[in-house]
Parts: structure tokens; C-alpha cells; sequence
């Protein structure tokens, strides 16, 4: 076995592979890109080198700088995870030439399974059945065009090199096909610099199957079950699972062993992984589609079910060990499930989010893994793809199995990025899906109520506006035994507390006037909302903190009803975990104890960070109570702050332009009292 291996990748499949590693007591070497220094993937690793600036391409998908990290750090294998040079010909070669072990097939096998056309061709001469169609190599349009009207509508053109749906058109007739052919060579080259296609027959309602194998360098091949990906968007898979609700066990004993047959067909070494289309209505029927060369995103659900980890077995078929088990010792026990967590938002077409991890709690608890690249403060940028973690449930049978990933997923807290959990549960309590009746196209059918169900209503229950004021309520506690009263400004005064006020701006762009009185341990919340009509709806609650509020995991009684929330603020935003939503609130003003003062020695203090944009007064001003002094600007939004009393301004100190953080002290007003005070004791 080898002594140290480097990890070729990030993110939570480089954290994945770090794990066992680390069991075997084998060095892990991780590298990383300057937008990943941070990282969790390189904190865990026993080495880890720097390749280059953030681009991939100048780091993550450069062989050369690779290569130079392995033999810098004395690594005996390279271990590529998935994506980025995982299926690369090309680095397998270098790798061979460098004296230097890829975890992972030949490159002649690479090169040939990363060619579509060679592939079915290969594995069709073998006997495993392919989908009817034309696969020539070099088809000009007129080839593919005589093709279509030989094989019948609808047709699939797919592109000979890539995958992941680009290049990828489907056409229902003929009068499609010249521009569907013009787009997906256009795009085919782009994005593989191959703008080779090939034709197929459209299988209706098909659903995603795929066998994992697993090959010895010794002619030794089993299977690994099958697993259910049929839950994709874009062909991008969404939610997998094994085993398959669709196959009996004659077809299941079949499409395994076609599976075999396609990894004997090229000599096949490692772990591999063979997919198939089948049709929803002739499940009996199976067409193989490609063979991926490396570890799946959704190895960890074959993992449940069969108490093996690939990883380790990647491992020691790449160090020259023969399989220790044979295809009957093999015990398929249960199911398990696996939702991919992105930072995407469903409600705006699945753009990218990004962010910093200002609070995570990942879920635990029987029959739940998590395997996550994320760690608290981590900065989530737009360099990589967006996938943060994989949530994956483990039960005796699919309904068990599903319920537990519903509940991690309700579990599952990261706050400061926004994610795809709540569209991930929606998707969990579709009926089909829990039914099992999957397709391909099932995504897009549901899409919008799909979306609908997973958006979080902007109108905010009390519990959730209780939990933002105390929670702002705890932060002002004072946090020594000894303080000066004045300069906490929490309202306290002599006698009957000041209110302290927020105003809040909701997803759908409502006003909220937040008012609490109190301590975090009793309190009286009042919330007045505006919405975009200008309709006024108030409530009032008493609420409390039971405990939690020094890690921002909050107990919060409502009217004595307990909730449990997590509580984080970054900036004038503040994130709120409660009963399985995540809720973002923008705080438009925040004043406490009146006029923006801390406590009442008229200090103006900034309530978050922003841009000065007006400066109203100027030194030996005299203002009155709620005059307006200074406007702060954040996030598009003005923040007006104003005079707590009658007084005279006694110092500015910013200017209009200046940049200013949470709690800066902006100017000093003094009381109208105080200066005639001095003036009486011989002031000017």
C-alpha cells in the first residue's frame, strides 16, 4: 500500500478521500488554489501545496503543476476524485511517465470510454445492448440527417466527447434537426474542443440506471448493485438512490452483468461505473449509454447498502492488491439515498449564490452522513462548481430511508449562503417521488410547483421576528461583571426601558417596525408590517430566551411556545434557522435606545457597514430631537440616523465618501442641558 497519496481535487470529494486516507494510515497531500487556501480539504490534509491563482485552469486542470505538487511532496499515487483530470488521457499518460501511480484505469481505456462512439461500438461488439442508432465516426450533417429519418422521431444528437447534457439536443421533427445540429456542434466544440456527434433513438419516459463495477488488475470484475439517477435537472443528477425501485430481480440480474461485460470488454481496472437508460414503460428493456471512468458524486449511496468504501478499494487495486471477495460475498442490505446541497437559488432559475459560512450545524443521528467541504467563516465564491455538501440517509427499507434524509435535510443549517435544501425537501415530498415513479423529465414537469413548495414565504411568523429581536436583545447584553451602565445600549434607563427598533425588509420587499422592550429573558415584541400595498397588519408577543444565546442556537418562548432557531448577523443582514427554513432579513435602520446614540452620551454610532452619503450638520450645529444628521448607505438601502435629543453637535468625524463599520462612532451631539451648563460655568 502506498505510504502517501496526493488529492487532486477539492471541495467535499477531496475531504471524502482525505478520510480514508487518513484511516489507512496513509499521508494525504491535499493542493489548492489561492481561493482555496482556507478551505476545509486543505486543513485536513497532513501536506498540502499551493498550484496557482483561482482559475481552474491555471490550477485544478493544469497536469503540469499537478505533477510538479506530487513530486514535490513525494507521493506515490494520485488520487483524482471527479471532474477536473479525472478522466484526462492525457494526465494519465503524464502520470505513467512520471513514475507516478493514477488511481484509476489506463489511459488507453480513459481515452477510449471518453469517446462516445468508440464506447458503444466496443461494448455493442460485446454483446451488451446499446440504443439503435448511428455512430459512425466523422457523420456529417447529411449522414446524421439520413440517419434521423432511417431511425424515426423523436431523435437524441449527443456529442462524442463530454458529457453533463452539454451539446446534447433533442429533436421530436425533421424540420428541427439543420439548426438542432448547428447549436450542438457549436456548443460540442466549445466545451470539449470535439464537435463530433452521433445519433440515438429517444427512449420515452426513460429513467437513469447505472451498475457500479469494480475491476481488479488480475481479470477479477464484480458488480456493485445498481442505483436510481433518474431525478436530474439539465441532465444534472439532483437525488440518487440504490437499489432501484423500477428493476424485478431477472432485469436487475441482467443489467448487472451487462455491466461486467462492458468492464471485461476493455480490460477494465478500478472502480467504474456503467449507465443505462431504460424506458419507465418497458422496464424489462435496457440500452447502455457511456462508462464513467472514475468515483461517482453518488458513490456514497452503494456504500450504505454494500458496508464497502470504494474509495479503499480504488486504493488498493491501484497498489497491485487482488479483490479480497468474490461477486457472492457480496451482501446488499437496505437503501439509501443522497441529495446534492448547492449554493443555487431555485426561485431565481438556480443561479449560483455564494457568501461566507457565517453558522453550520450539520445533522446527525442513525442512518445519516454528511459529506461536506464545509466549515464556518469559509468563504463561497464562483470559481467552482457549486455543490457545498452531499446529505445521505441510510434505512431498512425506502420509506425509512426517505424520511431520514427529509429530516437531515430539515437539520441541515448554513447560514450566510443560500442553498437548494428547501427545493431538495420539496422534491423528497413529491408524490411521484414518493411512489417511486421516476423519469428523467420529472424535474422539469414539476418545476414550478416544485419551486413554489420549496420557496419560504416572506411574511414572517412572530416566532421568527422573536428570534431576530432577542437574539439582537442578547447581543447588547453586557458581557462583564463590571460595566458602565450608560454605554450599553440596551435601553435601560431609570425607571420604564426605551423601546428598541428595528426596520426590516422582507423577500417580497414589505416593511417590518420591529419594537422590543426587555431582556432577553422577558420581553414585549411588538411588529407592525407594510406591505408593497401600504396595508398595516400589527401583532404583540411576549417572548423569552431560555438559554443558547451565547452560540446562536436560541430556545425562544413565544407566548410560553418553544421553538428552536439559530441566529447569525453579517453585516445589515441577519439569517435565521427555525423550523427548517432559512429566512435572510435586511435591516434597513437599526435604532436603539432613540436616534442612533449608544445609551444616552450622544455618540452617534454607524448600526452596520456602509458608505457615508450625507453629512447634514456641521460642528456647533444646534439640533433638535429626530433631526436628521447623517445617512449611511448598505446594500442599495439609505439608513437615516438621527438626533436622540435637543443638543449641539460638538464633533464630526467622517465625511461624505468615507467608509464606515458596525458601531463606528460618527459624530458627538451634546444635550441642550449640558451645554447651558457649561456655558453658566464660564463657557463661551
Amino acid at each position: 500500500m502506498f505510504e502517501t497519496v496526493l488529492v487532486a481535487n477539492r471541495g467535499e470529494i477531496a475531504v471524502r478521500i482525505i478520510s480514508t486516507l487518513r484511516r489507512l494510515g496513509i499521508q494525504s497531500v491535499a493542493v489548492y488554489s489561492d481561493a482555496d487556501v482556507d478551505s476545509r480539504h486543505v486543513r485536513e490534509a497532513d501536506m498540502a501545496v499551493r498550484i496557482g491563482p483561482a482559475p481552474a485552469s491555471e490550477s485544478y486542470l493544469s497536469s503540469e503543476r499537478i505533477l510538479e505538487a506530487a513530486v514535490r511532496s513525494h507521493a506515490q499515487a494520485i488520487h483524482p476524485g471527479y471532474g477536473f483530470l479525472s478522466e484526462n488521457a492525457s494526465f494519465v499518460r503524464s502520470c505513467e511517465a512520471a513514475g507516478v501511480i493514477f488511481v484509476g484505469p489506463s489511459a488507453d481505456v480513459v481515452e477510449m470510454m471518453g469517446d462516445k462512439i468508440r464506447a458503444k461500438l466496443t461494448v455493442a461488439a460485446a454483446g451488451v445492448p446499446v440504443v439503435p442508432g448511428r455512430t459512425a465516426a466523422e457523420l456529417s450533417d447529411s449522414d446524421l440527417t439520413t440517419a434521423a429519418k432511417e431511425i424515426g422521431f423523436p431523435v437524441l444528437i449527443k456529442p462524442s466527447a463530454g458529457g453533463g447534457g452539454k451539446g446534447m439536443r433533442l429533436v421530436t421533427s425533421l424540420g428541427e434537426l439543420a439548426d438542432a445540429l448547428t447549436s450542438a456542434r457549436r456548443e460540442a466544440a466549445a466545451s470539449f474542443g470535439d464537435d463530433t456527434l452521433f445519433l440515438e433513438r429517444f427512449v420515452a419516459t426513460p429513467r437513469h440506471i447505472e451498475v457500479q463495477i469494480l475491476s481488479d488488475t488480475y481479470g477479477n470484475t464484480v458488480h456493485l448493485g445498481e442505483r436510481e439517477c433518474s431525478l436530474q435537472r439539465r441532465h444534472q443528477k439532483v437525488i440518487e438512490e440504490a437499489p432501484s425501485t423500477l428493476l424485478d430481480d431477472a432485469t436487475r440480474e441482467r443489467i448487472t452483468a451487462s455491466a461486467v461485460t462492458t468492464a471485461w470488454s476493455v480490460g477494465y481496472r478500478g472502480v467504474g461505473t456503467v449507465e443505462f437508460i431504460v424506458s419507465a414503460d418497458a422496464p424489462d428493456e435496457f440500452f447502455f449509454m457511456e462508462m464513467n471512468t472514475r468515483l461517482q458524486v453518488e458513490h456514497p449511496v452503494t456504500e450504505m447498502i454494500t458496508g464497502l468504501d470504494l474509495v479503499e478499494q480504488q486504493l488498493r487495486v491501484a497498489a497491485g492488491e487482488a479483490l479480497a471477495f468474490t461477486q457472492q460475498e457480496i451482501r446488499f442490505t437496505g437503501h439509501s439515498i443522497e441529495a446534492r446541497v448547492y449554493a443555487e437559488n431555485p426561485a431565481q432559475g438556480f443561479l449560483p449564490t455564494g457568501g461566507r459560512v457565517l453558522m453550520l450545524r450539520e445533522p446527525t443521528g442513525e442512518g445519516v452522513r454528511i459529506d461536506s467541504s464545509l466549515i464556518e467563516q469559509v468563504q463561497i465564491g464562483s470559481h467552482y462548481d457549486p455543490m457545498l455538501a452531499k446529505v445521505i440517509s441510510y434505512g431498512p427499507d425506502r420509506f425509512i430511508a426517505r424520511a431520514r434524509l427529509d429530516r437531515a435535510l430539515a437539520e441541515t443549517v448554513i447560514l450566510g449562503v443560500g442553498t437548494n435544501i428547501a427545493f431538495l425537501r420539496a422534491l423528497l415530498s413529491n408524490a411521484h417521488v414518493r411512489s417511486g415513479e421516476l423519469d428523467t423529465g420529472l424535474i422539469e414537469r414539476e418545476l414550478d410547483s416544485l419551486v413554489a413548495s420549496g420557496f419560504v414565504d416572506s411574511t414572517l411568523p412572530m416566532e421568527v421576528c422573536a428570534a431576530f429581536a432577542l437574539h439582537r436583545l442578547a447581543t447588547l447584553e453586557p458581557t462583564s461583571a463590571i460595566f458602565a451602565r450608560w454605554d450599553v445600549s440596551d435601553g435601560w434607563r431609570v425607571g420604564n426601558r426605551v423601546p428598541i427598533r428595528c426596520s426590516l425588509v422582507t423577500a417580497d420587499e414589505s416593511q417590518l417596525k420591529v419594537s422590543v422592550t426587555g431582556t432577553p429573558r422577558m420581553a414585549h415584541l411588538s411588529v407592525e408590517r407594510v406591505d408593497v400595498h401600504g396595508d398595516v397588519t400589527s401583532s404583540d408577543v411576549t417572548c423569552a430566551l431560555i438559554g443558547g444565546w451565547e452560540s446562536g442556537e436560541l430556545l425562544v418562548s413565544v407566548n410560553d411556545k418553544v421553538a428552536r432557531a439559530f441566529v447569525v448577523s453579517d453585516q445589515d443582514e441577519t439569517w435565521i434557522w427555525m423550523n427548517g427554513q432559512t429566512r435572510v432579513l435586511c435591516v434597513q435602520s437599526h435604532v436603539a435606545s432613540g436616534g442612533g446614540s449608544r445609551g444616552g452620551d450622544g455618540e452617534i454610532r454607524s448600526p452596520m457597514p456602509g458608505t457615508v452619503i450625507e453629512v447634514g450638520v456641521e460642528r456647533d450645529d444646534s439640533v433638535t430631537r429626530g433631526r436628521r444628521l447623517i445617512v449611511i448607505e448598505a446594500m442599495k438601502m439609505e439608513n437615516a440616523l438621527t438626533a436622540p435629543f435637543d443638543g449641539s453637535v460638538t464633533d464630526v468625524l467622517v465625511a461624505v465618501g468615507d467608509q464606515v463599520v458596525v458601531n463606528q462612532i460618527l459624530m458627538h451631539v451634546t444635550p441642550t442641558n449640558e451645554t447651558t451648563s457649561m456655558k453658566s460655568m464660564g463657557g463661551s
